[in-house]
């Protein structure tokens, strides 16, 4: 069965495999996120950053396989904004969609305001989302729930958020988008393997640290 799995680093930062290769996304900075485990000698055999702020950009913590497998991988960068003013305030962001095996996945780094029409078009048919949940810096608990309403994916993880353990004081919890996402599952792993036809729910990953 065509499967990938998506394993959460803690913030924004996810593996993400498939048939043995191995994508990270938005690893975080040494000590750039309180309560997080720093992201270092992390194997992977290419690495995606949405933006070049030190909370997603630390590439220095990932090792590239020089022999690693056949990339089964097609990414599509969609560029967008890390905020409601078309970049004036925090810059640019990409969203990064993710396909193998029929499979489609997409990261939405630190996406600030609900994406054009145009790039919500190539946001359809996905089979799980990676989406920022805790606002301040990114879309808060409504505006992630009205992206998420806007292209119906079949599975729903966030992130940047804020727990008791770890976090940044000024995002909301998870909670806060629990309450309006509808169904949801709190997953006891920090990994999700996503398969064909997956019913819609949100996962709400274990950070394991």
């Amino acid at each position: 069965m065509s499967s990938i799995q998506i394993q959460w680093l803690g913030h924004s930062c996810f593996r993400v495999e498939c048939q043995g290769y191995v994508i990270v996304l938005d690893p975080f900075s040494p000590g750039s996120v309180p309560g997080c485990k720093d992201i270092q000698n992390v194997e992977a055999d290419q690495v995606l950053c949405s933006h070049e702020h030190g909370d997603h950009n630390y590439r220095a913590g990932v090792i590239l396989r020089e022999d690693g497998p056949e990339n089964p991988f097609t990414v599509t960068a969609l560029p967008w904004y890390h905020d409601g003013q078309q970049g004036a305030q925090r810059g640019p962001n990409t969203i990064y969609v993710l396909e193998a095996q029929g499979l489609r996945v997409a990261h939405f780094g630190d996406v600030g305001c609900m994406p054009s029409q145009e790039v919500l078009d190539q946001l359809q048919n996905l089979d799980a989302i990676m989406l920022p949940v805790g606002g301040h810096f990114t879309v808060g608990p409504q505006e992630a729930m009205d992206i998420v309403k806007a292209i119906q994916p079949r599975v729903v993880i966030p992130m940047h958020y804020r727990s008791d353990e770890f976090g940044f004081e000024v995002l909301g919890t998870v909670g806060t988008f629990l309450d309006v996402c509808g169904k949801w599952v709190h997953c006891d792993t920090d990994t999700l393997e996503v398969t064909p036809n997956m019913s819609h729910y949100t996962a709400v990953l274990t950070y394991s640290g």
